[in-house]
């Protein structure tokens, strides 16, 4: 064998190694390529957002309980002592029997004057006991009573102000039958005047007994 042969010889085999090397390279270059550039399948995106981090909650707190008021402690009112007032002492008075019928007149008891008050201290004017006379006093018999022909005698306590007009009517004594006592007592207070009183050249109150007669003819 020649010399020339030979070189042909030992230049042939680092040829084909370098090819095989670059072939190498490039089919890896190729195969990263390809797996880079494959799509992601969609348990790969349900796996990316399991991954993703999750929303934090945050408890709020609730406010804290008030403490409860201290209770009220009720005092009652002190209420100032009554003063006593000075009473007039009064002499007792003969009432007239004032008769009516189913008419409605009446007589008119005689006046007498009203007992004086003691000189003394100023207090407030306390009602007298007097006598009154009659400015206006009709009467009219029930119908309730006519019809069961009741009759009797009512005995009223009358308080009178300083115009005549009667403030209170109050039944000392009935008659015994419910339709003339209320009967009588509604009328003195309705429609009844009285002449008022006078103490010291001015009216005042006073209180008189009042007694209404119903009486029927025969």
């Amino acid at each position: 064998m020649s010399s020339a042969n030979l070189a042909l010889t030992h230049r042939a085999h680092p040829e084909l190694a370098r090819i095989a090397a670059l072939s190498a390279a490039i089919a890896l270059n190729l195969a990263v390529i390809m797996i880079a550039t494959r799509p992601v399948s969609p348990p790969h995106f349900a796996l990316i957002r399991q991954l993703e981090p999750a929303a934090h909650i945050r408890f709020i707190s609730p406010p804290p309980v008030l403490a409860p008021p201290p209770p009220v402690e009720l005092r009652p009112l002190v209420q100032p002592p009554a003063v006593p007032q000075a009473l007039p002492r009064t002499t007792p008075i003969n009432v007239p029997v004032v008769v009516s019928n189913p008419e409605g007149r009446i007589a008119a008891p005689p006046t007498s004057p009203p007992t004086a008050l003691p000189t003394g201290p100023t207090v407030l004017p306390a009602p007298v006991e007097a006598s009154l006379a009659y400015l206006a006093d009709p009467l009219q018999y029930p119908i309730q009573a006519l019809r069961q022909r009741m009759h009797g005698t009512v005995l009223l306590r009358v308080l009178v102000d300083e115009t005549g007009k009667p403030l209170e009517v109050s039944v000392t004594r009935g008659s015994g039958h419910a339709v003339l006592d209320r009967s009588a007592r509604e009328q003195v207070l309705a429609t009844w005047r009285f002449k008022p009183a006078m103490m010291n050249g001015r009216a005042v109150r006073a209180w008189a007994t009042v007694p209404v007669t119903f009486a029927m003819r025969d």
